[in-house]
């Protein structure tokens, strides 16, 4: 006659949970890490944008591009202006995972579309 088999069942079944919960944990983790890649994009853009209107109204587009990026809870690490275009460098620290959080980068430029400051649109 076979082994007892009593309980295997439910050391499998242990066993599957835990890989499970495991699974879903660096499912959230990059859920949440590609979230705020995405808010890091999406702010310097805006803020790109921003600093390009600056540009054109007279403003210090730098300063006009950190108001934009604070509002879209990213930080300003780098701008640079060259005639009526704007690159900013922006920064957003990603969630908490494995008790560190990471910093995530994204860079946009924006200026006229003809160059004469007619119109805005992101260029790179």
């Amino acid at each position: 006659m076979g082994r007892d088999e009593r309980g295997v069942a439910v050391a499998s079944g242990l066993v599957l949970m835990g890989v499970l919960v495991v699974v879903a944990i660096l499912a959230a983790a990059i859920g949440g890490l590609v979230a705020a890649h995405r808010q890091a994009e999406a702010a310097a853009d805006l803020a790109a944008l921003a600093g390009a209107a600056g540009v054109q109204d007279g403003r210090d587009p730098c300063a006009r591009a950190a108001g934009v990026a604070r509002a879209n809870r990213a930080r300003v690490v780098g701008c640079r202006v060259d005639g009526f275009e704007v690159t900013v460098t922006v920064v957003v620290t990603g969630a908490r995972f494995l008790g560190q959080r990471p910093d995530l980068r994204a860079r946009a430029r924006a200026g006229p579309v003809d160059g004469a400051g007619s119109g805005l649109q992101p260029v790179g």
